[in-house]
């Protein structure tokens, strides 16, 4: 666990109004907040749009990885995301302990007209096999600590 702020590799700073949120991973600089409708300035994605962009590039970037290592004919991959929640009760193969399950909707789009389907198959066992997506699809722990 890090012991001090710059060990964190991500830090997010709000201020006493609104919600834009300044964000700073390693040396990169950008913003979050929430859209309009939500009360927020829409100056920036969403908490949950961050979470979906976080799987969307994991996943082509692993499906990038693996046609490369293997010289496959992958000439583009594209991923679409959305994010819901619904009712567990709605939902057969759900263990919900809130009464809600959170649900992700990812399309992949193997783009390259040279790739038969055996190797389609494959790559879409790969998409499963990205890093984030195992992390999200596991158990997760989040340790939070005050600072004084």
């Amino acid at each position: 666990m890090p012991d001090s702020a710059n060990a964190f590799s991500v830090s997010v700073e709000i201020g006493s109004s609104g919600y834009t949120s300044a964000i700073t991973a390693g040396e990169h600089l950008f913003q979050a907040d929430e859209p309009k409708h939500a009360g927020g300035a829409d100056l920036g994605p969403s908490p949950y749009d961050l979470l979906l962009a976080s799987l969307g590039t994991c996943t082509a970037m692993t499906l990038r990885m693996y046609a490369d290592h293997k010289k496959w004919p992958l000439i583009g991959v594209v991923v679409r995301l959305s994010h819901s929640r619904q009712h567990a009760r709605d939902c057969e193969d759900c263990d919900g302990t809130d009464g809600h399950i959170t649900r992700i909707a990812r399309t992949v789009e193997l783009l390259g007209d040279e790739l038969d389907d055996a190797k389609r198959v494959r790559l879409m066992e790969i998409a499963d096999k990205c890093p984030v997506h195992k992390t999200l699809a596991g158990e997760i722990r989040i340790d939070t600590t005050a600072v004084t």
